[in-house]
């Protein structure tokens, strides 16, 4: 009934359109002057249909489910879910949706089969009247943008309008959705810090989270000092950056000025295919080759190097970086002016003075902003980090060492039930507000850097 309910907005959508395109070109014919062209009229239309039945839709679609499982529930015998908490109340409504699918285990109650009888009408029920609603909403919609369908009609400043309305209405609720995923993580980091000091936490050199849960468990205080995380995450976020700054910088300066347009073309597309390989495929590539790759050199040359090295995420995140830094120190490059190339050629400066004294100075306000961006989606790295890097946070800046991030121990916090009551689940939140805050920060840094250096070279 759902793909039904769509089509009928579709086959209205066009009909509306059409209809109102043939209208304001019969008025046309007649000899009035339209104050819109004929298209604007369809189009008008077509979003005043669209954009008001589409919002029906989705919102039945999102809640028919909770308002037939509440009814559904509420015609249960009396004192069925008496005593029951609200587990016991999901089990029963889970096992009635099963019942109701044809999956039936054993022999249930027969108030079980009724209630699935009654979910399986109400489901049937919801979905024809979604079907007429959505005829009658579009249908009703179609015939009001019919009627106004008159020569001083103003059809483009109509749907102009609607386009603009959508657009606020999308940006308003990418607004409030940051303002809520801020607000969620300062209520639960204001919890944390009501029960852990946030001088422990802040200042803290121990990252110990695991705390007793249950009184007959035994476990270890815990500790909750962020700053071996921290640690951590700038020493993988160097090696890569370390390898990926100067690599990504060359290989867009080559490909800009150097080679020939042939090899771009190949060589561009190529190198960029990187940004689209799954994280998890360069964790496999950072446990099955860097990693043991590093450890034969570490026998071979007697380094010490750890199984799960930092060195070896760094290295695979490094080479992830590289076409993010290569895209922005491309664009950048080719954004300077033309003018500016060909006056220091004139001058009979070589390519190589050309790109280090002319184009390179230029296009600073891309490329640092680029290089900034890049060490954000390092921070906030987690995949390559877990299979390579390990779990254990250690104060220390050796490379070969094995450390742990951020953004993984965000992960192993809220892995299996999480009880939010307790300083180990809420610690996650906390985390993930400390690294909300730097990586904001790396953010207006770069914007700033842009703004300051775009206003000298303009």
């Amino acid at each position: 009934m759902t793909s039904l309910a769509f089509l009928i907005l579709f086959v209205v959508v066009v009909f509306g359109y059409m209809l109102n395109r043939a209208a304001a070109n019969q008025l046309r014919a007649k000899g009035f002057r339209l104050h819109s062209l004929a298209g604007f009229h369809g189009l008008y239309a077509a979003l005043m249909v669209l954009v008001p039945t589409l919002v029906f839709l989705l919102l039945w679609q999102m809640l028919q489910g909770n308002v037939i499982d509440r009814m559904t529930m509420a015609g249960l015998p009396v004192g069925v879910t008496d005593g029951l908490d609200t587990g016991g109340v999901q089990l029963i409504l889970s096992e009635i949706k099963q019942i109701a699918g044809g999956r039936m285990f054993g022999t249930p109650d027969p108030w079980k089969i009724e209630a699935a009888e009654r979910m399986t009408a109400l489901r049937s029920t919801a979905s024809t009247l979604m079907v007429v609603l959505t005829l009658a909403i579009a249908g009703g919609l179609a015939f009001f943008s019919w009627r106004r369908v008159a020569p001083d009609f103003r059809a483009r400043q109509g749907a102009e309008g609607i386009v603009s309305g959508l657009m606020i209405f999308c940006s308003t609720v990418a607004i409030f959705t940051t303002v809520g995923i801020i607000a969620s993580l300062m209520f639960e980091t204001y919890h944390f810090f009501t029960l852990v000091p946030w001088y422990e936490f802040l200042f803290g050199t121990k990252w110990e989270p695991q705390i007793p849960l249950r009184a007959d468990q035994i476990a270890a205080a815990g500790a909750f000092g962020w700053l071996p995380v921290l640690l951590g995450t700038l020493v993988i976020s160097t090696v890569a950056l370390f390898i990926a700054t100067p690599v990504g910088l060359l290989s867009a300066i080559y490909l800009n000025e150097f080679a020939s347009p042939t090899f771009r073309k190949i060589a561009k597309p190529v190198l960029e295919v990187l940004a689209g390989i799954p994280t998890v495929v360069y964790g496999f590539f950072a446990v099955l080759t860097i990693a043991p790759a590093l450890r034969g050199f570490g026998e071979w040359s007697g380094l010490p190097i750890a199984p799960n090295t930092a060195m070896a995420a760094g290295i695979v995140m490094g080479v992830m970086l590289i076409p993010f830094i290569s895209s922005f120190a491309d664009d950048a490059l080719s954004a300077v002016p033309r003018s500016l190339r060909d006056g220091s050629l004139a001058l009979g400066a070589t390519r190589a003075e050309t790109v280090t004294k002319v184009l390179f100075p230029a296009a600073i306000p891309g490329i640092v902003g680029g290089v900034l961006l890049a060490v954000s989606r390092a921070i906030g790295e987690t995949m390559i980090v877990v299979m390579a890097a390990g779990l254990i946070a250690k104060m220390t800046i050796n490379p070969l060492d094995s450390v742990t991030t951020v953004t993984v121990q965000i992960v192993t916090l809220l892995i299996g039930d999480s009880s939010f009551d307790n300083p180990k689940t809420l610690a996650a939140f906390a985390l993930g507000m400390m690294l909300f805050i730097v990586t904001l920060g790396i953010n207006v840094l770069a914007l700033r850097i842009v703004r300051k250096y775009r206003e000298v070279y303009d």
